[in-house]
């Protein structure tokens, strides 16, 4: 393996523009910023009855955001152990709550340095939280 390497997750959704899923840099990998949506363009944590109604899940996102992260640093050979740094980004602090017992759900005090910001939307209206992860796993 080379020290540089960079890739796109087959069976994740494609990125939304011209980037990585993961970018390995020596023994750092650095994870593009992750959503909860699917290969289909579908979104975890999202449902539109047959009214137009959009119920948002904010735990229902957050799991599948952290283990889809955890399958893009499989792919690179590294694992949720291995993350150092969490940046998060929600549109609506009043989700922190839910966020964050999910987050608690896979790591602890021993885990990654992590920072949680609010921002004014993300690129789709059903994402209510995106992440990107640093990990470090020597090559």
């Amino acid at each position: 393996m080379t020290s540089t390497q960079a890739g796109v997750i087959p069976g994740k959704a494609v990125p939304r523009g011209r980037f990585p899923h993961f970018k390995r840099a020596g023994d750092f990998i650095f994870v593009s910023g992750t959503s909860s949506r699917r290969a289909d363009n579908s979104f975890e944590g999202a449902q539109v009855d047959a009214m137009g109604t959009t119920v948002l899940d904010i735990r229902a996102q957050t799991r599948a955001v952290i283990e889809n992260i955890s399958d893009i640093l499989a792919s690179a050979g590294a694992g949720l152990s291995d993350v150092v740094e969490i940046s998060a980004y929600l549109v609506n602090m009043n989700d922190f709550g839910g966020y964050n017992e999910v987050y608690g759900q896979f790591f602890d005090e021993t885990g990654p340095a992590r920072t949680t910001v609010a921002v004014h939307q993300l690129p789709h209206p059903h994402l209510l939280i995106e992440i990107k992860a640093i990990a470090y796993k020597p090559v």
